[in-house]
């Protein structure tokens, strides 16, 4: 399989289990990997337009809100599948660079595979 793969799509959102979560937001980074044969013809209708993909990443973290990443990262992938036939297998990695804990991290993140079924 070939891979298209979008990486470092920073957001604001309001993602998380506590309060000030929901009424600050912070500061989230998607990955996305597409794997799907890509076409030897330089046509973009035979491969994946990936401004579609930023726009369906941006939506779901921007628009909605979710209580844990996995979720969210779940759902991205989910609706990947959904909405890009051409696409047979999705990772996608949803970082949380500041997530609430009591010392130095420098990054928490979720990462979860689909495959078409």
């Amino acid at each position: 399989m070939d891979r298209i793969v979008l990486e470092g799509l920073e957001f604001h959102g309001y993602h998380g289990v506590f309060e000030e979560e929901s009424k600050m937001g912070a500061r989230f980074v998607v990955d996305v990997e597409l794997r799907l044969s890509l076409p030897e013809r330089d046509s973009l209708r035979q491969t994946v337009d990936y401004s579609q993909v930023y726009e369906l990443v941006r939506g779901e973290v921007t628009e909605k809100r979710y209580k844990l990443i996995e979720a969210l990262a779940a759902k991205i992938a989910r609706a990947l599948l959904a909405s890009e036939p051409r696409v047979e297998g999705v990772t996608v990695r949803v970082h949380k660079p500041h997530a609430p804990l009591p010392g130095v991290v420098r990054d928490v993140y979720v990462e979860v595979h689909r495959e078409r079924a």
